[in-house]
């Protein structure tokens, strides 16, 4: 039997692996120009594409949305239509067309060399006359534009393969790859030069698992009158009851919103085995954890985590530090909220 499936993933691969050694030589002039470009776009990176190419433009706007680079997806169908003014001044246009013959996108050159908007092609026909001259020029060197979309534009990205994985050589297939995987170069390199954080990824997806595994402390901490707390000259007795009535395990003993420390039910437990009945007639304050382990509001939930695991401790007191290095009150974080995040 043919192997065809695997012929078909060695020639992508090859497609993809033929592109990288374009970035590294030939075409890195370009991709550094069309870079720069979407780096200076005050607007957004406006993605557009006809059939399969559509469906990658649509794939490289989200990853560039998601990664700190501002982006939509323009259908060139619906531009004809009235969506054309989804484009305005300071955008910067990725248009993508195998052939650079699409003839819906062709009919946006007009509008978008009126608006003066940069344009980027990322086509499968940037080729030179004389491949040799073009490699002893060096990266920057143009190349012969062969169609009408690669004439019109300001940067051209070439996608050129050898053929497509397909056996009739007709479905876009290994073309697609490439253009897949330089948008994805353009992504992560653009969010590298903007800074683009772990805090920021995470500020971009709240929703789903992975927004879960970034959640903040705040977002899941207990706040208000569900925090347990008391004050120093608070009896034990008293103590208990609050324990018991909010139900995490714990309470703070707290001077206003200023932090002195906590009492746990391991520590209750222990001053009951030391002193028995006696510990009724104790305070708060003779009884507390004066160095408590806490965290900061803006931490990820999976660093709270591992603090309770490392401690082996079920809650963090989650505070703020003031100038005169105060701990002031701003809630509880317990084991069971990171249920929710399905790290446990």
């Amino acid at each position: 039997m043919k192997r065809v499936g695997e012929n078909v993933v060695r020639i992508e691969a090859e497609a993809v692996r033929a592109l990288a050694d374009r970035l590294a030589g030939s075409m890195a002039g370009q991709f550094n120009l069309a870079l720069q470009l979407m780096l200076d776009c005050r607007g957004r990176v406006v993605v557009t594409g006809m059939g399969k190419s559509g469906l990658i433009a649509r794939k490289i706007a989200a990853t560039l949305s998601s990664t700190g680079s501002p982006a939509l997806y323009l259908h060139p169908v619906e531009a004809l239509h009235g969506d054309l003014g989804m484009i305005v001044r300071g955008d910067v246009v990725l248009a993508l067309s195998a052939s650079g013959e699409t003839e819906e996108i062709l009919q946006l050159m007009a509008t978008i060399k009126r608006l003066q908007v940069p344009l980027i092609a990322m086509t499968c026909d940037a080729i030179t006359d004389d491949e040799g001259a073009a490699k002893a020029a060096g990266a920057g060197a143009r190349t012969t534009r062969a169609s009408t979309l690669a004439s019109a534009a300001d940067v051209v990205l070439d996608c050129s393969i050898s053929r497509e994985a397909c056996s009739l050589g007709l479905a876009p297939t290994a073309s697609t790859t490439t253009m897949l995987a330089l948008g994805d170069a353009l992504a992560v390199e653009l969010s590298e030069k903007r800074g683009f954080k772990e805090e920021d990824f995470a500020n971009l997806h709240p929703g789903g698992k992975l927004g879960k595994r970034l959640a903040r402390v705040e977002s899941l901490m207990h706040t208000g009158d569900a925090v347990p707390r008391v004050g120093p000259q608070t009896k034990m007795p008293d103590v208990i009851y609050e324990m018991s009535r909010k139900k995490l395990g714990m309470t703070t003993v707290v001077e206003g919103n200023r932090l002195l420390g906590v009492i746990s039910d391991g520590d209750l437990r222990r001053l009951l085995e030391q002193r028995g009945k006696d510990t009724l007639d104790l305070t708060a304050q003779d009884c507390m954890t004066r160095s408590p382990k806490t965290i900061g509001a803006q931490e990820f939930a999976a660093t709270a985590l591992a603090r309770m695991e490392e401690l082996k401790i079920t809650s963090l007191v989650v505070i703020e530090r003031e100038m005169k290095g105060d701990q002031r009150l701003l809630g509880i974080v317990h084991l069971h909220d990171l249920w929710t995040t399905e790290m446990v």
